[in-house]
């Protein structure tokens, strides 16, 4: 079968196929795909442009990894799904080994999701749980802080920025929970008392009412690429300890060594209650998460009765298949000196965008490189630009960032980077 794609397919795709964060009407064009491998997307038009985006930040390994492709075809071949009540399989232990290794140590249980935002929605469920498990029905309510950004699902968009975010339309609708400012600190200055006055004060007043905590570590994502010190996730690590409180890290973007470390949180040496991954943790094959907990946590609810939540494709074996592969290329440690090629690159040559009178500041760390605008961009202007250039950049409002594949060479990666600064140079004329 061809995978090309014909005018009159791509007619049927724009009258009847709807994309993320798009309308249905007054639709941009779409850059069909054929084909991709390494950090190349092939497109319809012969053209191949090198992928900044590891197609949302999950194709660390690049396309069609020879490890990564073998082990979904020898898993297909055996058996590619069975339910996750009642039975098991060696593909969900295996990847829960390497998980729980992977992970600091009080982190000893895995609950396999589907996706980031559905890890999410498991992860609140699990922080009320186990308060109602010690008769405190009362701690029912999440803390987080603006800026933040935790998925499309009900219980994700509750805890999203409520006024900057994308979901504000559904304010008022969803259920409702508390907000402090986000860190203020940068990533390099140190976390001050006065960084956390309004959120001691909050907990002096309603921790009573508090499940948990729940914040991206060191990046928020989504919500803005904001990097903030590793002083005040220790603060908040202390802070919860103090008001008898969960902390939940959502590492769904940070996780497998996007920040430079394995895990976002290592910066700060800090342990959260419970912690989700995703993303990358299957290499961008398949669609997969997790929410892992402390054994605390997992015991406490157990010993009051079964935890709520069983999705149909729970551990899928296709998707565990995947993760094991991910996970194992991961161990041998390659990602640590791609990670430093990828941000001493990002540095040099992002840099001379921050000249730019368009541009408000550059930032860079470990595999994320942000350029935010002074206002924001005109997506139907500039994603041809980018596509002209060779290179494949989703910006979101003010951000122009990239979160490049781990395998990307120093000479791919400065094209990209030229591009973007090309770019810019033109739409901010």
């Amino acid at each position: 079968m061809s995978s090309q794609i014909t005018p009159e397919e791509l007619s049927f795709d724009a009258n009847h196929i709807w994309h993320p964060y798009s309308t249905t009407v007054n639709r941009a064009d779409m850059f069909p795909v054929t084909g991709a491998e390494g950090v190349y997307l092939h497109l319809n038009d012969g053209r191949r442009v090198i992928d900044g985006m590891s197609s949302w930040w999950c194709m660390v390994h690049g396309y069609n990894h020879p490890e990564m492709n073998q082990a979904l075809k020898q898993q297909i071949d055996e058996f590619s799904h069975v339910m996750f009540g009642g039975l098991t399989h060696k593909p969900a232990i295996d990847l829960a080994k390497k998980l729980v290794a992977m992970t600091p140590e009080p982190i000893q249980t895995v609950f396999f999701a589907d996706s980031g935002s559905v890890a999410v929605e498991v992860a609140i469920k699990m922080a009320m749980q186990y308060w109602i498990a010690q008769d405190r029905p009362e701690k029912n309510k999440m803390l987080t802080v603006r800026g933040g950004y935790y998925g499309d699902t009900t219980g994700g968009m509750s805890i999203c920025d409520p006024d900057g975010g994308m979901h504000h339309w559904f304010t008022g609708i969803l259920p409702q929970h508390y907000f402090v400012p986000r860190p203020a600190c940068g990533f390099h200055e140190p976390c001050e008392d006065s960084h956390l006055t309004e959120l001691r004060q909050f907990l002096d007043l309603q921790s009573h009412q508090l499940a948990g905590i729940i914040i991206e570590p060191i990046v928020q994502g989504a919500g803005g690429m904001h990097f903030y010190s590793p002083d005040y996730l220790v603060r908040l690590r202390q802070l919860c300890d103090e008001y008898d409180i969960l902390l939940i890290h959502d590492e769904i973007a940070t996780g497998f060594g996007r920040t430079g470390k394995l895990f976002a949180c290592e910066h700060a040496n800090v342990v959260p209650d419970i912690m989700c991954v995703g993303k990358a943790l299957t290499g961008g094959y398949m669609t997969m998460a997790a929410t892992l907990c402390t054994e605390q946590v997992s015991k406490t609810i157990s010993e009051h009765g079964p935890f709520m939540h069983g999705p149909t494709f729970m551990a899928n074996p296709l998707a565990c298949a995947a993760g094991n592969a991910s996970l194992e290329i991961l161990s041998r440690g390659e990602w640590q000196p791609q990670l430093a090629m990828i941000e001493t690159v990002l540095k040099n040559e992002l840099m001379p965008c921050a000249e730019m009178a368009s541009v408000s500041e550059v930032r860079v760390l470990g595999g994320i490189g942000v350029v935010e605008l002074k206002e924001p961009v005109v997506m139907a202007e500039i994603q041809p630009l980018f596509v002209e250039e060779g290179v494949w950049v989703r910006p979101f409002g003010k951000l122009v960032y990239v979160m490049p594949p781990y395998v990307i060479t120093p000479e791919e990666l400065k094209t990209l980077c030229n591009s973007i600064c090309r770019v810019l140079h033109r739409v901010g004329r």
